[in-house]
């Protein structure tokens, strides 16, 4: 990070700061929450977690060389600079905001109830084709991890492209506060947090709060097909630019073909260009995602060849839609998290497959008071993509195992478990050397667990 003194910090946060005047000079040159990651003269932030408060790992961090310790406790006194302050995430989130408004660096802000990684992954692929880029890693995308991103971005960097996800009220006021985007990409108005936002209008007010706090003279590109975004009207005063299927949107593709499991060809249609890219990773989703990136591209004045390029570079991440071969098995890796729509996207993808398609589905968390109508949805849709063996894992999957069997049409498999090591003693019977195996389920559920356990497998007649 760029610099910054603790003098500067201590006021950024509107803490006290304890300790010598003349050190109070001194530059911060990282902020870290996490003990095991405070390096040389850096600062450190006491978060008090569930299980863990960071105050505890003050005296530990100090030793270790730190500069300064940020804490709500009193800690009397000691032999090293400390600051203040009556929250601690609080101080980490204002200090960040400070941090952010120092920088001389156009921010992408991406929120949406599905795709947010996929699409900050196609973005900043197109976008590092011309500048040097940081982007959100991880699930680094709330009150905790989008200012530690911030703090990430170097003197070097000259674009951050950052995943914002919410699921409450408020939440997205708090991030944008932050990331002050300059560029806000939604993807789409889904089901996700039904349980606190309540209703799909309910999800957009909180995701479109992002406005809020752009940049005035900045960029909203929004999901044109998506019902609640295409009729959106920011109250900032900025008009949204769409990207979709559908021509009227500025940004869209046509002639699309699709490739199975090897992904997806399109047409790309701008208001200045029109180009054929492919898209290696496969899903129908994708197309949305280059669309988003080519806008994005666009907006920052990237070349058809650039853009192009980043499509055609971007390669799939741990959990998120990659697709994994084994000597036994082809394994969609899609169980990073879950929500009915993201869910129908990956059966969608599955059922393109040329081989006995499996899909081990589990658990969808925080859908409200429908979530058993969602896991029946889910599958039912199964059973009308004609995925060959459906795997139900988790109390409400039960449901889905429901909706499958009736809706099943010819010799469709339908197991249920109660959990992964039910399912994990009775694999070997259900599953065939072949198979192409889509793994998903909400975060919760674990089930990286299941994909390691089938990347093992050895090849079995």
């Amino acid at each position: 990070m760029k610099n910054m003194s603790l003098n500067e910090i201590t006021q950024a946060c509107g803490g006290v700061y304890h300790g010598d005047p003349a050190s109070a000079l001194q530059k911060v040159e990282n902020v870290a929450t996490d003990s095991r990651k405070v390096e040389k003269n850096g600062l450190f932030i006491a978060l008090k977690g569930a299980r863990v408060d960071g105050h505890s790992f003050i005296p530990q961090v100090m030793e270790n060389g730190a500069l300064c310790a940020v804490s709500e406790e009193d800690l009397g006194d000691v032999s090293f600079p400390w600051i203040k302050v009556s929250s601690c995430l609080q101080a980490l989130k204002d200090i960040a905001a400070h941090y952010r408004r120092s920088l001389d660096i156009k921010v992408v802000g991406i929120s949406g109830s599905v795709g947010k990684t996929s699409t900050k992954e196609m973005i900043a692929s197109v976008l590092s084709q011309k500048y040097r880029v940081l982007k959100t890693e991880g699930n680094f995308n709330n009150e905790i991890g989008l200012p530690l991103t911030v703090f990430n971005i170097r003197e070097e960097h000259q674009v951050a492209v950052l995943e914002m996800g919410i699921s409450d009220f408020g939440e997205m006021t708090r991030l944008a506060k932050i990331a002050q985007p300059d560029i806000c990409v939604i993807t789409n108005i889904g089901f996700a947090h039904l349980e606190t936002l309540g209703s799909r209008d309910g999800i957009l007010k909180a995701k479109t709060e992002m406005f809020d706090y752009m940049n005035p003279e900045g960029t909203i590109f929004l999901n044109g097909d998506d019902d609640k975004l295409c009729s959106f009207q920011p109250s900032n005063g900025l008009d949204p630019v769409y990207f979709g299927l559908n021509p009227s949107c500025p940004f869209h593709a046509e002639d699309i073909t699709d490739r199975g499991m090897e992904g997806t060809d399109a047409l790309f249609i701008t208001p200045s260009h029109r180009f054929r890219a492919h898209i290696s990773i496969p899903g129908d989703h994708m197309v949305y995602n280059a669309l988003a990136g080519i806008a994005v591209g666009s907006a920052m004045g990237l070349t058809e060849e650039e853009m192009i390029l980043g499509i055609e570079s971007l390669l799939p991440i741990a959990g998120r839609n990659n697709l994994i071969r084994t000597a036994r098995f082809s394994i969609i890796d899609d169980c990073y998290n879950a929500n009915p729509a993201s869910m129908k996207s990956s059966l969608a993808v599955l059922s393109r497959s040329d081989t006995r398609t499996a899909a081990v589905l589990g658990d969808m968390f925080e859908l409200g008071p429908t979530e058993k109508e969602m896991h029946y949805e889910i599958g039912k849709y199964a059973a009308e993509q004609k995925i060959s063996v459906l795997i139900c894992i988790g109390s409400l999957s039960s449901e889905m195992a429901r909706g499958a069997e009736e809706n099943a049409a010819g010799d469709m498999k339908i197991y249920h478990f109660p959990s992964k090591e039910a399912f994990f003693r009775n694999m070997d019977q259900i599953l065939q050397t072949g198979d192409t195996i889509l793994v998903k389920a909400s975060h919760g559920m674990e089930f990286p667990e299941i994909v390691d356990r089938l990347r093992k497998e050895e090849t079995k007649s």
